[in-house]
C-alpha cells in the first residue's frame, strides 16, 4: 500500500522560508510524478507544484512561480517543496501527493490525477 507523509510545515512571518518534505513508500518512487496541493479554509484544494518521475521537469501555479522550488530525491523516496517569500496568502494545508500512473508529459496538475495522498502539513503565514 503507498504511504505519503508530509513534514516541515509550521508558522513563519511574511517573507520567511520554510522547506517542506514528503516521504513516500509503497511503490517504485521513481516511477512516479509527484505533486504539491495546498488548501486554505473555505476554499478548494488547488494546485502548487509538481515534479516528473525523473526530476527533469517541474510545473508551477502562477501564484508561486519564482517563489517555490519543487525537487526529490528518488534515493531518499523524498521530494521536497521549497517555499521563499512567503505571503500570508500562502496560509494553507499543503498535501503531498503521487500519481496514479507512469506518466510521461505531460506533468500531472488535478487533483483528481493523484491516487495518493498525505494528511497534510499545516503552514501559516503572519503578515
Amino acid at each position: 500500500q503507498v504511504q505519503v507523509v508530509e513534514s516541515g510545515g509550521g508558522l513563519v512571518q511574511a517573507g520567511g522560508s520554510l522547506r517542506l518534505s514528503c516521504a513516500a513508500s509503497g511503490r517504485t518512487f521513481s516511477s512516479y510524478g509527484m505533486g504539491w496541493f495546498r488548501q486554505a479554509p473555505g476554499k478548494e484544494r488547488e494546485f502548487v507544484a509538481a515534479v516528473s518521475w525523473s526530476g527533469g521537469s517541474t510545473y508551477y501555479a502562477d501564484s508561486v512561480k519564482g517563489r517555490f522550488t519543487i525537487s526529490r530525491d528518488n534515493a531518499k523516496n523524498t521530494v521536497y517543496l521549497q517555499m521563499n517569500t512567503l505571503e500570508p496568502e500562502d496560509t494553507a494545508v499543503y498535501y503531498c501527493a503521487a500519481d496514479s500512473v507512469r506518466r510521461r508529459w505531460p506533468i500531472a496538475t488535478r487533483v483528481n490525477e493523484y491516487a495518493y495522498w498525505g494528511r497534510g502539513t499545516q503552514v501559516t503565514v503572519s503578515s
